[in-house]
């Protein structure tokens, strides 16, 4: 595909998406793009997102490499999502998403992770800023965590784990994932569970997070779960209980979720975005919606192999107030990655 690069709409460490559109007609897209020599990752997402297509993910369009300002780079193509982020739409809402266009967007978002979870693949960084939206709805977006789940490989359930990296954003981590112990398809719905309670209240899924360490400790080991506003109804309630089960095996499946009655208006009628929301088009000049599939900064903070897992969180949790956190209220949980070599 022939393309030419149009002004960047969002940007990471090392990764810069642009706007771009091809020279043979008048389709636009969005390219991420990384120095060729630091494109492991990117390499890895493009891999995954080659072999996905459904309604409910952002679509795959192809990959290349070009030589730009005397450098080889990466450069990743995917469906361009014209309505930004649900962060985005959080604050487009005032703050808060009603009720019955979370169910919209939830239903959505189970949908494209029934169909990964269905073909032995795990997101590992559901969030807000990882939804995109657009004419048609919701999309899951940004692969650069996600994960194949192999059962032949698991050894009992856990070999997966010690193969691939954690990753993620720790506001949205399940315990197990938190411990070190392993990263699946149920710690998607977990993640689930806390973007909902994101878009109910406009908030963090924890409150009263002193830094990172201490709520990974919060996490991993006491026996809360995020709260639950009461202002939702009695069937988003039980909804979100089924997603926040500690324990992993005791969470809904996706395929479950979908048949919950929280979800019933939207399995028994049409629906579109229009009878919950209007929201005006605006230029892709303007817009800044692919943070969420940004490459962000990896953190001294993530799980280390040098001891064991459950070791680690637990002297980061004790130890915190000895640590120099440079912490923010305002700022932005960031993703977790990390290199396999540690």
């Amino acid at each position: 595909m022939e393309w030419t690069r149009g002004h960047t709409i969002g940007h990471g460490s090392s990764a810069a998406v642009s706007a771009a559109k091809s020279r043979w007609s008048d389709e636009v897209f969005a390219v991420k793009t990384v120095e060729l020599s630091k494109s492991q990752l990117l390499q890895k997402e493009q891999k995954i997102m080659s072999q996905l297509s459904s309604p409910y993910i952002v679509s795959y369009k192809g990959y290349d490499v070009t030589k730009e300002s005397e450098k080889l780079v990466f450069n990743l193509m995917m469906e361009y999502m014209s309505d930004g982020t649900i962060s985005d739409e959080i604050r487009k809402q005032g703050g808060r998403i009603n009720e019955p266009l979370i169910g919209y967007y939830t239903k959505h978002i189970l949908e494209g992770l029934e169909y990964l979870h269905s073909r032995g693949i795990a997101h590992s960084d559901i969030k807000g800023q990882n939804i995109l939206l657009g004419k048609t709805g919701a999309k899951i977006a940004d692969f650069g965590c996600a994960r194949w789940i192999d059962p032949d490989e698991r050894d009992g359930g856990a070999a997966a784990a010690t193969i691939e990296p954690i990753g993620g954003t720790p506001m949205f981590m399940a315990p197990e994932v938190a411990r070190g112990e392993e990263q699946g398809c149920p710690a998607d719905i977990w993640a689930l569970g806390c973007t909902i309670i994101e878009m109910a209240t406009g908030g963090s899924p924890w409150t009263n997070v002193k830094n990172p360490a201490s709520l990974l400790y919060r996490i991993a080991f006491s026996e809360q779960s995020p709260k639950i506003p009461k202002f939702l109804s009695l069937e988003a309630n039980d909804f979100l209980k089924k997603c926040l089960k500690r324990d992993a095996r005791e969470r809904w499946t996706a395929n479950e979720l979908l048949k919950h009655p929280f979800l019933e208006e939207f399995n028994s009628k049409a629906t579109t975005i229009q009878d919950f929301v209007t929201s005006s088009p605006t230029s892709i000049l303007d817009q800044d919606i692919w943070n969420s599939i940004e490459e962000s900064e990896t953190m001294d903070f993530s799980i280390q192999r040098v001891s064991s897992p459950l070791q680690r969180v637990r002297e980061l949790g004790l130890n915190s107030e000895e640590l120099e956190w440079r912490w923010n209220d305002d700022e932005r949980w960031i993703t977790v990655r990390r290199s396999s070599s540690e």
